[in-house]
């Protein structure tokens, strides 16, 4: 076992960081049945985003035929404090959420902005919508 500086050893999880010792293989078994884990769940939120910024897009279009602005203060206040609660009642860090509303509300503003620069035509914002 190769233990570096600051204390840790391999940073490579496989089979060949085993080393013959029952436990380390105990725990790759057990870090890639999590990581499969995490794969899925990736892949879940990664197809979820898609679909909110597919609605978010819709919801720009309309904003821009009806003349509304991109931002909407009101909605952004409340789906704050929305996904502060949720997060606080799944265990999650709330700050975790806020970085999650901030990259989502970001991004669904610069569509619809883009929206309604096109004078309410999505185009070609979303290629795989």
């Amino acid at each position: 076992m190769n233990d570096s500086e600051d204390g840790w050893r391999d940073t490579t999880v496989d089979a060949t960081a085993v080393d013959g010792d029952p436990e380390r293989e105990a725990a790759v078994r057990g870090i890639e049945r999590i990581r499969q884990s995490i794969d899925n769940i990736d892949s879940a939120v990664i197809s979820l985003l898609a679909e909110r910024f597919k609605c978010t897009s819709q919801v720009g279009v309309l904003k821009a035929r009806a003349g509304f602005a991109p931002e909407d203060h009101r909605r952004e206040d409340y789906q704050m404090e929305r996904l502060t609660r949720i997060a606080v009642d799944a265990g999650l860090d709330p700050q975790i959420a806020q970085m999650y509303r901030e990259f989502v509300v970001t991004e669904a503003k610069k569509r619809h902005e883009r929206i309604a620069r096109a004078g309410g035509d999505p185009g070609v914002l979303d290629v795989w919508a």
